[in-house]
C-alpha cells in the first residue's frame, strides 16, 4: 500500500516528533558524556521543549485533521500542548540542582520527562478515542517511573506502586468505555461520534451513555477529581518536588483536553444526558479538595488536596458545555500551570538536602531570610485563591460566567464558597512567612540556584501579566473554544 502522507500529517505531529527526537538524543548524550559533562543533558533537554514550543506557536493558526482524521491540528491542540510543554521546561529548570543535590541525577530523568510530555501533546491533539488510550499510556508510564525516581527513599517508592497500580485500574475503565462506545456508534473517531449523537437515529443509547460513564472515570483519575482522587496526596507528597508539580499541571492539562474533546464536542448533542453528573462531580471535587486541605500541615499534601478542588473548578467548565466554559477551562490551566509550577519550584528551593521537610513552621520568617522568595509565593497564593490582578482571578470568574450562562447556579455558589474556604489554606502560608519568625531547629535557608530562580520569576511575573493584561491569553483560548464548540 502505498501511503502518502500530507503537510497537514507532518504538522500535526510536528512538536511531539521534535519532543521524542530530543528524548532519544539525551539518552544517547548520556552514553557517550563523560560524568562530569552529564548536566549538559539537562541543557538539551530544555533545548528539546523550547524548540516544541516554538513549533507549537508556528502552527496555531494552522487548521485541519491529520492521519485519517486521528490527530488534530487546531488552536485548541496547540494551547494544551504548550501548557504541557511548558510545564515540562519549567520542571527541568526546578530540576537542574535537585536532582544533583540528592545524589540521583541520571540522565533517564530527562528522557522519561521528554517522553511524557509527547504523550500530553499527543492527547491534547488526539480526535480519535485510541489515539486518545495511546497518549494516556505514553504520558503515565513515564511518571510511574518519575514518582518513584528518589529511591531508596521509601516514600517515592511508595507514591509510584500506588500511581501504578490505581493508573492501570484507570486505563481499564477507558479502554472498556471506548470499546462500549465503539459498540454502540461503530466508530472511535471523534469527528464521527459527533455526528452521530447529533442523529435522532443515535441518540443518547444507553450503551453509549454507559461507555461515556466509564471514559469519564478513566480521565477523572487523570485529573484527580473526586472520588477518583485517593492517589494524589501520597503520590503528591512521594514524588521528587519538580516532579510533583509537573504532575500537578502536565497531567492535568492533558486530561482536561480529552475530557473536553469527547464531552462538549463530541458528546455536546446529547449534553443534557450527562451534564448533571458532570456537575455533581466538579461540586463534589471543589468541596473535598478545599475542606481536607484545611487541615494539611504539609504544604505538599495540602498543594495535593488542592489541585484536586482546581480539577472541580475547571470540571465547571467542562460541565458548562458552552464557549465561555471552554474558553475559561483553558484560560484557568495556562493560569493554574505558571502559579503551580512556581509554588512547587519555591518548595524546591526550601528542600533541605538531608531530607525534605514541607510542614509550615518551615516555612516561618521566610520573609526575612529570602524577601524576593517570600513575595513570589505570596503571588502564586494569591493566584491560587482567585484575588484580583492575578490570572487565578481571571480563570475563575470566566468559569464561574460560564455556569451561570449554563443556569447551573448552585455550581457557581458552591464555587464561590468554595473559594473562601481556600483562602484560609492559602492565606496561612503568608501569615507563616510574613508574620511569624523562624524556629531555630526550622531555620531552612533557600538554595540560591539561577535556573530556579528563573522558574520562579518567571512564573510570578506570567500569573501577574494574566490577572492584569489578559487579553492576549484570552483571545486565543476565545479562539480555540469556538472552533471546537461553535
Amino acid at each position: 500500500m502505498n501511503l502518502q502522507l500530507s503537510s497537514t500529517d507532518y504538522l500535526s505531529i510536528l512538536p511531539m516528533v521534535i519532543l521524542v527526537v530530543a528524548g532519544m538524543i539525551v539518552l544517547l548524550a548520556d552514553l557517550a558524556l563523560k560524568p562530569d559533562r552529564q548536566p549538559l543533558t539537562a541543557w538539551l533537554a530544555l533545548i528539546g521543549f523550547v524548540a516544541a514550543g516554538v513549533a507549537s506557536l508556528a502552527i496555531m493558526d494552522r487548521r485541519g485533521l491529520g492521519f485519517s482524521g486521528m490527530i488534530a491540528l487546531d488552536p485548541f491542540a496547540q494551547v494544551l500542548g504548550l501548557i504541557a510543554i511548558i510545564a515540562g521546561g519549567f520542571t527541568v529548570l526546578t530540576s537542574f540542582n535537585y536532582i544533583r543535590d540528592r545524589g540521583f541525577g541520571r540522565s533517564e530523568y530527562y528522557t522519561l520527562l521528554l517522553f511524557s510530555v509527547s504523550g500530553m501533546v499527543m492527547m491534547a491533539a488526539a480526535n480519535n478515542l485510541i489515539v486518545v488510550f495511546v497518549a494516556l499510556e505514553l504520558l503515565s508510564i513515564p511518571l510511574y517511573v518519575l514518582a518513584g525516581f528518589a529511591r531508596p527513599n521509601l516514600q517515592s517508592e511508595e507514591a509510584a506502586i500506588k500511581y501504578f497500580l490505581l493508573g492501570a485500574f484507570a486505563s481499564g475503565f477507558l479502554l472498556f468505555g471506548v470499546a462500549l462506545m465503539y459498540g454502540a456508534l461503530g466508530t472511535t473517531d471523534l469527528t464521527k461520534i459527533a455526528a452521530l449523537a447529533h442523529s435522532a437515529s443515535v441518540g443518547a443509547s444507553p450503551l453509549l451513555l454507559l461507555g461515556a460513564g466509564l471514559v469519564l472515570v478513566g480521565l477523572g483519575f487523570k485529573v484527580a477529581a473526586v472520588p477518583f482522587h485517593a492517589w494524589t496526596p501520597d503520590v503528591y507528597e512521594g514524588a521528587p518536588t519538580p516532579i510533583t508539580g509537573f504532575m500537578s499541571v502536565g497531567a492535568k492539562a492533558a486530561g482536561f483536553a480529552a475530557l473536553l474533546r469527547v464531552f462538549s464536542y463530541s458528546l455536546g448533542a446529547i449534553q443534557s444526558e450527562w451534564v448533571t453528573i458532570v456537575a455533581i462531580l466538579a461540586a463534589l471535587t471543589m468541596i473535598v479538595g478545599n475542606i481536607v486541605a484545611v487541615s494539611q500541615t504539609n504544604l505538599k499534601r495540602m498543594l495535593a488536596y488542592s489541585s484536586i478542588a482546581h480539577a472541580g473548578y475547571i470540571l465547571m467548565g467542562v460541565a458548562s458545555g458552552n464557549q465561555t466554559g471552554v474558553a475559561g477551562a483553558l484560560f484557568y490551566l495556562i493560569a493554574y500551570t505558571f502559579t503551580n509550577v512556581g509554588a512547587f519550584a519555591v518548595l524546591t528551593a526550601m528542600a533541605k538536602q538531608s531530607g525534605e521537610d514541607q510542614t509550615f513552621p518551615t516555612y516561618r520568617g521566610l520573609y526575612r531570610r529570602r524577601p524576593a522568595l517570600a513575595v513570589m509565593m505570596l503571588i502564586f497564593m494569591l493566584s491560587l485563591t482567585g484575588i484580583p490582578l492575578t490570572g487565578g482571578f481571571i480563570g475563575k470568574y470566566y468559569l464561574f460566567s460560564a455556569a451561570v450562562e449554563a443556569k447551573l447556579y448552585w455550581l457557581a455558589i458552591i464555587g464561590v464558597l468554595t473559594s473562601v474556604v481556600s483562602a484560609y489554606f492559602y492565606l496561612r502560608v503568608i501569615v507563616e512567612m510574613f508574620m511569624r519568625e523562624a524556629e531555630p531547629e526550622r531555620d531552612v535557608t533557600p538554595v540560591n540556584y539561577r535556573p530556579l530562580n528563573f522558574a520562579v520569576n518567571a512564573s510570578a511575573l506570567i500569573v501577574i501579566g494574566l490577572g492584569v493584561i489578559p487579553m492576549a491569553a484570552l483571545s486565543v483560548v476565545q479562539l480555540a473554544a469556538k472552533l471546537l464548540v461553535g
